[in-house]
Protein backbone atom coordinates (compact mmCIF):
# COMPACT_ATOMS: atom_id res chain seq x y z
CA UNK A 1 0.00 0.00 0.00
CA UNK A 2 1.33 3.54 -0.95
CA UNK A 3 2.07 5.93 1.84
CA UNK A 4 1.94 9.95 2.09
CA UNK A 5 4.20 11.89 4.44
CA UNK A 6 2.21 14.14 6.19
CA UNK A 7 4.24 17.51 7.07
CA UNK A 8 4.35 18.43 10.86
CA UNK A 9 3.27 21.44 11.69
CA UNK A 10 4.70 22.74 15.11
CA UNK A 11 1.97 24.72 16.88
CA UNK A 12 2.80 27.48 18.84
CA UNK A 13 4.15 27.29 22.69
CA UNK A 14 1.04 27.42 25.08
CA UNK A 15 -1.64 26.69 22.73
CA UNK A 16 -3.60 23.30 23.48
CA UNK A 17 -6.03 22.99 20.84
CA UNK A 18 -4.53 19.65 20.15
CA UNK A 19 -4.03 17.92 23.30
CA UNK A 20 -5.13 14.70 23.87
CA UNK A 21 -8.12 12.76 22.60
CA UNK A 22 -11.34 15.14 23.73
CA UNK A 23 -8.80 18.29 25.66
CA UNK A 24 -9.03 19.94 22.34
CA UNK A 25 -12.85 20.96 22.92
CA UNK A 26 -12.31 22.66 25.70
CA UNK A 27 -9.79 25.05 23.96
CA UNK A 28 -12.08 27.41 22.72
CA UNK A 29 -13.27 28.85 19.26
CA UNK A 30 -10.78 30.93 18.77
CA UNK A 31 -7.67 28.84 19.69
CA UNK A 32 -9.08 25.73 17.66
CA UNK A 33 -9.68 28.20 14.18
CA UNK A 34 -5.95 29.17 14.74
CA UNK A 35 -4.64 26.14 15.03
CA UNK A 36 -6.76 24.90 11.93
CA UNK A 37 -5.51 27.66 10.15
CA UNK A 38 -1.47 27.02 11.24
CA UNK A 39 -2.30 23.42 10.11
CA UNK A 40 -2.89 24.07 6.85
CA UNK A 41 -7.09 24.73 6.61
CA UNK A 42 -7.27 28.34 5.81
CA UNK A 43 -8.74 27.48 2.37
CA UNK A 44 -11.53 25.55 3.59
CA UNK A 45 -12.14 27.93 6.89
CA UNK A 46 -12.16 30.71 4.74
CA UNK A 47 -15.05 29.28 2.34
CA UNK A 48 -17.00 28.42 5.20
CA UNK A 49 -16.80 32.08 6.95
CA UNK A 50 -17.86 33.37 3.46
CA UNK A 51 -20.74 30.73 2.73
CA UNK A 52 -21.99 30.68 6.36
CA UNK A 53 -21.13 33.92 8.08
CA UNK A 54 -21.75 34.75 11.65
CA UNK A 55 -21.61 39.02 11.61
CA UNK A 56 -24.67 39.68 13.21
CA UNK A 57 -23.62 40.16 16.84
CA UNK A 58 -20.20 40.58 17.71
CA UNK A 59 -20.59 39.48 21.19
CA UNK A 60 -20.50 36.69 23.08
CA UNK A 61 -22.85 35.38 21.27
CA UNK A 62 -21.81 35.73 17.69
CA UNK A 63 -22.96 31.90 17.23
CA UNK A 64 -25.97 30.50 17.89
CA UNK A 65 -26.10 27.66 20.61
CA UNK A 66 -27.10 24.38 18.85
CA UNK A 67 -26.54 21.10 18.74
CA UNK A 68 -23.01 19.86 16.80
CA UNK A 69 -22.90 21.22 14.13
CA UNK A 70 -21.80 18.56 12.41
CA UNK A 71 -25.15 16.28 13.16
CA UNK A 72 -26.49 17.64 10.27
CA UNK A 73 -23.58 16.75 7.92
CA UNK A 74 -23.81 12.96 9.81
CA UNK A 75 -27.84 13.23 9.55
CA UNK A 76 -27.33 13.51 5.62
CA UNK A 77 -25.42 10.75 5.05
CA UNK A 78 -27.51 8.44 7.19
CA UNK A 79 -30.59 8.83 5.61
CA UNK A 80 -28.83 8.22 1.71
CA UNK A 81 -29.04 4.92 0.46
CA UNK A 82 -25.21 2.78 -0.07
CA UNK A 83 -23.70 5.59 2.19
CA UNK A 84 -21.42 4.84 4.96
CA UNK A 85 -20.33 7.22 7.02
CA UNK A 86 -16.80 7.30 9.21
CA UNK A 87 -16.37 9.93 12.19
CA UNK A 88 -12.73 11.35 13.01
CA UNK A 89 -13.05 13.36 15.93
CA UNK A 90 -12.98 13.07 20.14
CA UNK A 91 -14.89 9.79 21.64
CA UNK A 92 -16.96 12.01 23.48
CA UNK A 93 -18.35 13.99 20.37
CA UNK A 94 -18.37 10.76 18.40
CA UNK A 95 -20.79 8.71 21.75
CA UNK A 96 -22.68 12.15 21.38
CA UNK A 97 -23.35 12.28 18.00
CA UNK A 98 -24.07 8.80 17.50
CA UNK A 99 -26.58 8.69 20.13
CA UNK A 100 -28.47 11.34 18.62
CA UNK A 101 -28.76 9.78 15.22
CA UNK A 102 -29.67 7.01 16.94
CA UNK A 103 -32.79 8.81 18.58
CA UNK A 104 -33.76 10.55 15.14
CA UNK A 105 -33.82 6.96 13.77
CA UNK A 106 -30.71 5.75 12.43
CA UNK A 107 -31.08 2.63 11.50
CA UNK A 108 -27.12 1.58 10.27
CA UNK A 109 -23.76 1.96 12.44
CA UNK A 110 -21.52 4.37 12.31
CA UNK A 111 -17.88 4.11 11.79
CA UNK A 112 -15.39 5.58 14.17
CA UNK A 113 -11.83 6.00 14.11
CA UNK A 114 -10.10 6.59 17.35
CA UNK A 115 -6.86 8.07 17.91
CA UNK A 116 -4.47 9.42 20.75
CA UNK A 117 -2.47 12.56 21.07
CA UNK A 118 0.65 10.67 19.39
CA UNK A 119 -1.33 9.44 16.34
CA UNK A 120 -2.83 12.66 16.04
CA UNK A 121 0.81 14.76 15.78
CA UNK A 122 2.34 12.16 13.88
CA UNK A 123 0.17 11.28 11.04
CA UNK A 124 -0.94 8.15 12.14
CA UNK A 125 -4.24 9.21 12.33
CA UNK A 126 -4.92 9.95 8.62
CA UNK A 127 -3.07 6.30 7.97
CA UNK A 128 -5.61 4.76 10.26
CA UNK A 129 -8.77 6.24 8.16
CA UNK A 130 -6.89 5.52 5.06
CA UNK A 131 -7.03 2.11 5.88
CA UNK A 132 -10.69 1.93 7.04
CA UNK A 133 -11.91 3.54 3.83
CA UNK A 134 -10.04 1.16 1.99
CA UNK A 135 -11.69 -2.08 4.12
CA UNK A 136 -15.09 -0.53 4.00
CA UNK A 137 -15.10 0.20 0.12
CA UNK A 138 -17.35 -2.51 -0.98
CA UNK A 139 -19.08 -1.65 -4.28
CA UNK A 140 -21.29 -4.60 -3.89
CA UNK A 141 -22.18 -2.66 -1.10
CA UNK A 142 -21.93 0.53 -1.43
CA UNK A 143 -21.61 4.11 -3.61
CA UNK A 144 -20.12 6.71 -1.53
CA UNK A 145 -18.58 6.71 2.00
CA UNK A 146 -18.42 9.41 3.68
CA UNK A 147 -15.54 11.03 6.26
CA UNK A 148 -16.34 13.35 8.63
CA UNK A 149 -13.46 15.77 10.59
CA UNK A 150 -14.62 17.05 13.97
CA UNK A 151 -12.98 20.00 15.40
CA UNK A 152 -9.98 18.27 16.86
CA UNK A 153 -8.66 16.68 13.74
CA UNK A 154 -9.59 20.01 11.61
CA UNK A 155 -8.06 22.23 13.90
CA UNK A 156 -4.66 19.44 13.73
CA UNK A 157 -5.04 19.45 10.18
CA UNK A 158 -5.88 16.06 9.70
CA UNK A 159 -5.64 16.25 5.26
CA UNK A 160 -8.58 14.47 4.19
CA UNK A 161 -8.18 15.87 0.64
CA UNK A 162 -5.48 13.32 0.49
CA UNK A 163 -7.62 10.57 0.35
CA UNK A 164 -8.23 8.79 -3.34
CA UNK A 165 -11.48 10.33 -5.01
CA UNK A 166 -12.66 6.51 -5.20
CA UNK A 167 -11.65 3.03 -4.21
CA UNK A 168 -12.78 0.24 -5.79
CA UNK A 169 -15.69 2.50 -7.56
CA UNK A 170 -16.72 3.75 -4.19
CA UNK A 171 -16.78 7.58 -4.16
CA UNK A 172 -14.83 9.31 -1.30
CA UNK A 173 -16.18 11.83 0.07
CA UNK A 174 -13.87 13.54 3.07
CA UNK A 175 -15.30 16.56 4.65
CA UNK A 176 -14.35 18.81 7.65
CA UNK A 177 -17.57 20.18 9.51
CA UNK A 178 -16.11 22.11 12.71
CA UNK A 179 -17.85 23.44 15.63
CA UNK A 180 -15.63 26.78 15.14
CA UNK A 181 -16.25 26.99 11.42
CA UNK A 182 -19.59 25.64 10.68
CA UNK A 183 -22.16 27.83 13.15
CA UNK A 184 -24.90 25.41 13.09
CA UNK A 185 -26.28 21.75 12.03
CA UNK A 186 -28.45 22.88 9.61
CA UNK A 187 -25.62 24.55 7.61
CA UNK A 188 -24.04 21.37 7.64
CA UNK A 189 -26.54 19.53 5.86
CA UNK A 190 -25.21 22.06 3.02
CA UNK A 191 -21.88 20.74 3.64
CA UNK A 192 -21.96 17.79 2.91
CA UNK A 193 -24.75 17.97 0.10
CA UNK A 194 -22.62 20.91 -1.50
CA UNK A 195 -19.66 18.08 -1.66
CA UNK A 196 -21.62 15.43 -2.97
CA UNK A 197 -23.14 17.91 -5.84
CA UNK A 198 -19.96 18.95 -6.55
CA UNK A 199 -18.57 15.23 -6.99
CA UNK A 200 -21.77 14.46 -9.05
CA UNK A 201 -21.55 17.54 -11.46
CA UNK A 202 -17.91 16.87 -12.33
CA UNK A 203 -19.17 12.94 -13.02
CA UNK A 204 -21.66 14.74 -15.58
CA UNK A 205 -19.24 16.73 -16.70
CA UNK A 206 -17.31 13.54 -17.54
CA UNK A 207 -20.33 11.50 -19.24
CA UNK A 208 -22.61 9.51 -19.52
CA UNK A 209 -24.23 8.71 -15.27
CA UNK A 210 -26.35 6.05 -13.84
CA UNK A 211 -30.40 6.99 -14.71
CA UNK A 212 -32.26 7.13 -11.21
CA UNK A 213 -34.65 4.61 -9.87
CA UNK A 214 -38.00 6.93 -10.86
CA UNK A 215 -37.85 7.24 -14.77
CA UNK A 216 -37.31 10.69 -16.02
CA UNK A 217 -40.23 13.12 -16.32
CA UNK A 218 -41.71 14.20 -19.34
CA UNK A 219 -42.10 17.65 -17.79
CA UNK A 220 -39.44 20.39 -17.06
CA UNK A 221 -38.67 19.66 -13.20
CA UNK A 222 -37.93 21.81 -10.37
CA UNK A 223 -35.48 20.18 -7.79
CA UNK A 224 -36.65 21.27 -3.82
CA UNK A 225 -33.93 22.15 -1.65
CA UNK A 226 -34.08 21.44 1.69
CA UNK A 227 -35.37 19.04 4.01
CA UNK A 228 -39.57 19.21 4.15
CA UNK A 229 -42.24 17.57 5.23
CA UNK A 230 -42.83 13.97 3.30
CA UNK A 231 -46.56 15.60 2.18
CA UNK A 232 -45.02 19.01 0.57
CA UNK A 233 -43.34 18.01 -2.37
CA UNK A 234 -46.29 16.43 -3.15
CA UNK A 235 -48.61 19.41 -2.50
CA UNK A 236 -45.77 21.80 -4.22
CA UNK A 237 -46.23 19.21 -7.48
CA UNK A 238 -50.23 20.27 -7.40
CA UNK A 239 -49.64 23.32 -7.30
CA UNK A 240 -47.09 23.64 -10.41
CA UNK A 241 -48.96 20.88 -12.56
CA UNK A 242 -51.13 23.73 -14.59
CA UNK A 243 -47.57 25.60 -15.87
CA UNK A 244 -46.94 22.44 -17.53
CA UNK A 245 -44.16 21.77 -14.82
CA UNK A 246 -43.36 18.83 -12.16
CA UNK A 247 -41.52 18.25 -8.83
CA UNK A 248 -37.95 16.48 -9.42
CA UNK A 249 -35.33 15.59 -6.86
CA UNK A 250 -35.81 16.78 -3.22
CA UNK A 251 -32.29 17.37 -2.14
CA UNK A 252 -30.69 16.59 -0.08
CA UNK A 253 -31.46 13.12 -1.44
CA UNK A 254 -31.48 9.55 -0.41
CA UNK A 255 -29.90 7.79 -2.94
CA UNK A 256 -26.09 9.04 -4.80
CA UNK A 257 -27.89 8.56 -8.57
CA UNK A 258 -30.86 11.08 -7.61
CA UNK A 259 -27.70 14.02 -7.73
CA UNK A 260 -27.74 13.58 -11.23
CA UNK A 261 -31.64 14.14 -11.68
CA UNK A 262 -31.72 17.36 -8.62
CA UNK A 263 -28.57 18.87 -11.13
CA UNK A 264 -30.39 17.70 -14.32
CA UNK A 265 -33.46 20.22 -13.06
CA UNK A 266 -34.68 23.08 -14.97
CA UNK A 267 -34.68 25.01 -12.08
CA UNK A 268 -34.13 24.87 -8.44
CA UNK A 269 -36.51 26.13 -5.29
CA UNK A 270 -34.53 26.64 -2.25
CA UNK A 271 -37.40 26.31 0.01
CA UNK A 272 -34.52 26.38 2.81
CA UNK A 273 -32.51 28.95 1.85
CA UNK A 274 -29.40 28.24 3.67
CA UNK A 275 -27.55 25.79 1.03
CA UNK A 276 -25.41 27.77 0.08
CA UNK A 277 -22.54 25.64 -1.20
CA UNK A 278 -25.26 23.59 -2.85
CA UNK A 279 -26.55 26.61 -4.69
CA UNK A 280 -23.49 27.44 -5.95
CA UNK A 281 -23.16 24.14 -7.54
CA UNK A 282 -26.96 24.13 -9.03
CA UNK A 283 -25.57 27.87 -10.50
CA UNK A 284 -22.58 26.38 -12.33
CA UNK A 285 -24.54 23.57 -13.98
CA UNK A 286 -26.63 26.42 -15.11
CA UNK A 287 -29.93 26.30 -12.59
CA UNK A 288 -32.00 29.20 -11.83
CA UNK A 289 -32.61 29.39 -8.21
CA UNK A 290 -35.91 30.68 -6.87
CA UNK A 291 -36.03 31.77 -2.82
CA UNK A 292 -39.00 31.34 -0.85
CA UNK A 293 -41.98 28.88 -0.98
CA UNK A 294 -45.55 28.57 -1.73
CA UNK A 295 -47.06 29.45 1.85
CA UNK A 296 -50.16 31.31 2.60
CA UNK A 297 -52.22 33.18 -0.07
CA UNK A 298 -49.08 35.95 -1.31
CA UNK A 299 -46.31 33.71 -0.54
CA UNK A 300 -48.15 31.28 -3.00
CA UNK A 301 -48.68 33.87 -5.37
CA UNK A 302 -45.20 35.09 -5.60
CA UNK A 303 -43.50 32.07 -5.58
CA UNK A 304 -45.63 30.42 -8.48
CA UNK A 305 -44.54 33.84 -10.82
CA UNK A 306 -41.23 33.34 -9.87
CA UNK A 307 -41.05 29.45 -10.68
CA UNK A 308 -43.20 30.32 -13.86
CA UNK A 309 -40.41 33.74 -14.59
CA UNK A 310 -37.40 31.02 -14.03
CA UNK A 311 -38.95 28.39 -16.73
CA UNK A 312 -39.58 30.41 -18.84
CA UNK A 313 -43.76 29.25 -18.36
CA UNK A 314 -45.65 32.18 -19.99
CA UNK A 315 -48.31 34.51 -17.89
CA UNK A 316 -51.37 32.81 -18.79
CA UNK A 317 -50.06 29.04 -17.32
CA UNK A 318 -48.98 31.01 -14.32
CA UNK A 319 -52.46 32.61 -13.58
CA UNK A 320 -53.76 29.41 -14.63
CA UNK A 321 -51.76 27.85 -12.00
CA UNK A 322 -52.08 30.44 -8.84
CA UNK A 323 -56.33 30.78 -9.46
CA UNK A 324 -56.33 26.74 -9.58
CA UNK A 325 -55.07 27.23 -5.69
CA UNK A 326 -55.46 30.73 -4.19
CA UNK A 327 -58.88 30.51 -3.72
CA UNK A 328 -58.74 27.10 -1.49
CA UNK A 329 -55.95 28.70 0.46
CA UNK A 330 -58.21 31.73 0.75
CA UNK A 331 -60.62 29.68 1.41
CA UNK A 332 -59.35 28.01 4.62
CA UNK A 333 -58.02 31.14 6.04
CA UNK A 334 -61.77 32.49 5.80
CA UNK A 335 -63.19 29.50 7.84
CA UNK A 336 -60.49 29.53 10.56
CA UNK A 337 -58.33 32.12 12.19
CA UNK A 338 -55.65 32.50 14.73
CA UNK A 339 -56.63 34.71 17.40
CA UNK A 340 -53.08 35.31 19.58
CA UNK A 341 -50.10 36.98 19.79
CA UNK A 342 -47.34 34.64 19.15
CA UNK A 343 -43.13 34.51 19.27
CA UNK A 344 -41.53 32.11 16.59
CA UNK A 345 -37.86 30.71 17.03
CA UNK A 346 -35.79 28.01 15.79
CA UNK A 347 -32.78 26.84 14.07
CA UNK A 348 -34.07 24.50 11.07
CA UNK A 349 -33.83 27.61 8.68
CA UNK A 350 -37.72 27.43 7.48
CA UNK A 351 -38.68 29.94 10.59
CA UNK A 352 -39.42 32.49 8.14
CA UNK A 353 -41.92 30.74 6.05
CA UNK A 354 -43.97 29.64 9.07
CA UNK A 355 -44.06 33.43 10.21
CA UNK A 356 -45.45 34.64 6.50
CA UNK A 357 -48.23 31.69 7.31
CA UNK A 358 -48.79 32.64 10.74
CA UNK A 359 -49.24 36.14 9.65
CA UNK A 360 -51.74 35.26 6.71
CA UNK A 361 -53.52 32.90 9.61
CA UNK A 362 -54.03 36.04 11.83
CA UNK A 363 -51.67 35.34 14.18
CA UNK A 364 -50.50 38.53 16.01
CA UNK A 365 -46.73 37.38 15.39
CA UNK A 366 -44.44 39.81 17.02
CA UNK A 367 -40.76 38.47 16.42
CA UNK A 368 -38.91 35.61 14.33
CA UNK A 369 -35.75 34.13 15.03
CA UNK A 370 -33.76 32.39 13.05
CA UNK A 371 -30.28 30.84 13.84
CA UNK A 372 -29.15 30.71 10.48
CA UNK A 373 -27.93 33.64 8.29
CA UNK A 374 -29.96 36.20 5.75
CA UNK A 375 -28.89 35.21 2.21
CA UNK A 376 -30.28 36.34 -0.90
CA UNK A 377 -33.37 33.43 -1.06
CA UNK A 378 -34.49 34.86 2.02
CA UNK A 379 -34.66 38.43 1.82
CA UNK A 380 -37.56 38.52 -0.15
CA UNK A 381 -39.32 36.93 3.20
CA UNK A 382 -37.22 38.86 5.65
CA UNK A 383 -38.89 42.10 3.61
CA UNK A 384 -42.41 40.84 3.39
CA UNK A 385 -43.00 40.08 7.92
CA UNK A 386 -41.08 43.02 8.36
CA UNK A 387 -43.51 45.14 6.33
CA UNK A 388 -45.82 43.53 8.74
CA UNK A 389 -44.80 44.59 12.12
CA UNK A 390 -42.46 41.76 12.90
CA UNK A 391 -39.13 41.74 14.69
CA UNK A 392 -36.86 39.77 12.15
CA UNK A 393 -34.04 38.59 13.80
CA UNK A 394 -31.12 36.52 11.70
CA UNK A 395 -28.06 34.52 13.93
CA UNK A 396 -30.69 34.51 16.79
CA UNK A 397 -28.97 33.27 20.25
CA UNK A 398 -31.00 32.15 23.17
CA UNK A 399 -30.39 35.22 24.51
CA UNK A 400 -32.08 37.07 21.37
CA UNK A 401 -35.29 34.75 21.82
CA UNK A 402 -35.72 34.64 25.32
CA UNK A 403 -35.56 39.00 25.38
CA UNK A 404 -38.42 38.27 22.88
CA UNK A 405 -40.03 36.40 25.06
CA UNK A 406 -40.23 38.88 27.79
CA UNK A 407 -40.92 42.06 25.57
CA UNK A 408 -43.88 40.88 23.99
CA UNK A 409 -45.34 38.68 26.33
CA UNK A 410 -46.79 36.06 23.96
CA UNK A 411 -49.92 33.60 24.42
CA UNK A 412 -47.54 31.19 22.51
CA UNK A 413 -44.21 31.12 22.16
CA UNK A 414 -42.83 28.33 19.67
CA UNK A 415 -39.18 27.76 19.53
CA UNK A 416 -36.40 25.72 20.54
CA UNK A 417 -36.41 23.35 24.07
CA UNK A 418 -35.08 26.54 26.05
CA UNK A 419 -37.37 29.02 24.69
CA UNK A 420 -39.68 26.35 25.62
CA UNK A 421 -38.97 25.44 28.58
CA UNK A 422 -38.44 29.54 29.97
CA UNK A 423 -42.55 29.96 28.21
CA UNK A 424 -43.77 27.08 30.35
CA UNK A 425 -41.84 28.24 33.70
CA UNK A 426 -43.15 31.74 32.96
CA UNK A 427 -47.00 29.58 32.54
CA UNK A 428 -47.24 30.36 28.90
CA UNK A 429 -48.08 27.89 26.54
CA UNK A 430 -45.26 26.69 23.83
CA UNK A 431 -44.59 24.33 20.90
CA UNK A 432 -40.98 22.99 20.15
CA UNK A 433 -40.48 24.31 16.70
CA UNK A 434 -38.45 20.82 15.58
CA UNK A 435 -41.27 18.33 16.28
CA UNK A 436 -44.38 20.34 15.76
CA UNK A 437 -44.24 22.62 13.47
CA UNK A 438 -41.45 22.02 11.17
CA UNK A 439 -42.92 18.09 11.29
CA UNK A 440 -45.94 18.70 9.50
CA UNK A 441 -47.06 20.16 5.70
CA UNK A 442 -46.33 23.96 5.33
CA UNK A 443 -47.13 24.23 1.50
CA UNK A 444 -50.51 25.01 0.05
CA UNK A 445 -53.86 24.40 1.59
CA UNK A 446 -52.72 21.48 3.89
CA UNK A 447 -50.15 24.14 5.40
CA UNK A 448 -52.45 26.85 6.48
CA UNK A 449 -54.96 24.26 7.64
CA UNK A 450 -52.64 22.06 9.73
CA UNK A 451 -50.75 24.74 11.19
CA UNK A 452 -54.17 26.41 12.50
CA UNK A 453 -55.26 23.46 14.00
CA UNK A 454 -52.34 23.04 15.97
CA UNK A 455 -51.06 26.75 16.56
CA UNK A 456 -55.31 27.15 18.20
CA UNK A 457 -55.21 23.75 20.18
CA UNK A 458 -51.77 24.64 22.11
CA UNK A 459 -52.64 28.53 22.81
CA UNK A 460 -56.46 26.67 23.81
CA UNK A 461 -54.44 24.99 26.62
CA UNK A 462 -53.80 28.46 29.22
CA UNK A 463 -56.49 27.32 31.42
CA UNK A 464 -54.00 24.17 31.91
CA UNK A 465 -51.84 26.22 32.76
CA UNK A 466 -53.54 28.38 35.28
CA UNK A 467 -54.28 25.60 37.22
CA UNK A 468 -50.95 23.81 37.26
CA UNK A 469 -49.59 27.10 38.81
CA UNK A 470 -52.64 27.35 41.21
CA UNK A 471 -51.75 23.54 42.23
CA UNK A 472 -48.26 24.01 42.45
CA UNK A 473 -47.34 27.88 43.13
CA UNK A 474 -45.99 27.25 46.33
CA UNK A 475 -43.58 24.52 45.96
CA UNK A 476 -41.12 26.70 45.55
CA UNK A 477 -38.24 27.22 43.25
CA UNK A 478 -34.57 26.91 43.60
CA UNK A 479 -33.24 25.55 47.11
CA UNK A 480 -37.21 25.82 48.27
CA UNK A 481 -38.24 23.71 45.44
CA UNK A 482 -40.65 20.96 46.74
CA UNK A 483 -42.56 20.60 49.69
CA UNK A 484 -42.15 21.26 53.22
CA UNK A 485 -43.99 21.62 56.84
CA UNK A 486 -41.84 24.88 56.87
CA UNK A 487 -40.41 27.31 54.30
CA UNK A 488 -36.49 26.40 54.48
CA UNK A 489 -34.55 28.86 56.04
CA UNK A 490 -31.82 30.53 54.37
CA UNK A 491 -27.63 30.12 56.02
CA UNK A 492 -25.73 33.03 53.88
CA UNK A 493 -22.73 32.62 56.28
CA UNK A 494 -22.17 29.07 55.35
CA UNK A 495 -22.57 30.28 51.85
CA UNK A 496 -20.07 32.55 52.06
CA UNK A 497 -17.93 30.71 54.15
CA UNK A 498 -18.12 27.94 51.46
CA UNK A 499 -17.34 29.88 48.82
CA UNK A 500 -14.62 31.32 50.70
CA UNK A 501 -12.62 27.86 50.52
CA UNK A 502 -13.24 26.68 47.47
CA UNK A 503 -12.01 30.26 45.73
CA UNK A 504 -8.89 29.42 48.36
CA UNK A 505 -8.86 25.71 46.72
CA UNK A 506 -8.62 26.62 43.23
CA UNK A 507 -5.63 29.50 44.12
CA UNK A 508 -4.03 26.18 45.30
CA UNK A 509 -4.53 24.06 42.67
CA UNK A 510 -3.29 26.99 39.77
CA UNK A 511 -0.21 27.79 41.91
CA UNK A 512 0.61 23.76 41.86
CA UNK A 513 -0.03 23.90 37.94
CA UNK A 514 2.35 26.59 37.06
CA UNK A 515 4.93 25.28 39.84
CA UNK A 516 4.67 21.79 37.81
Amino acid sequence: MNTTTIPIIPVPAGQTAIEGDGMGCHAGGETLLAAAKSAGKSEVLAQYAQDYPKGEHNGPHDQPQSMCPAFGSLRVGLRMRRTATILSGSACCVYGLTFTSHFYGARRSVGYVPFNSESLVTGKLFEDIREAVHAQADPAQLDAIVIINLCVPTASGVPLQLLPPSINGVRIIGIDVPGFGVPTHAEAKDVLTGAMLKYARQEVLAGPVPAPRQARSDKPTITLLGEMFPADPMLIAQMIAPMGLAVGTTAPTREWRELYAALDGSAVAAIHPFYTASIREFQLAGRPVVGSAPVGVDGTHDWLGAIGAATGVSQALIDTARNATLGAIRGVLSQQKINGRITLSGYEGSELLVGRLLVECGADLRYVGSACPTTPWNEHDAAWLRAKGVQVQFRASLENDLDALHEYQPQLAIGTTPVVQAAKEACVPALYYTNLISARPLMGVAGAGSLIQVVNAAMGNQHRFNAMKAFFGGVGQGDDAGVWQDVPKPFPNFRKEMRRLNEKAAKKREAQDVGA
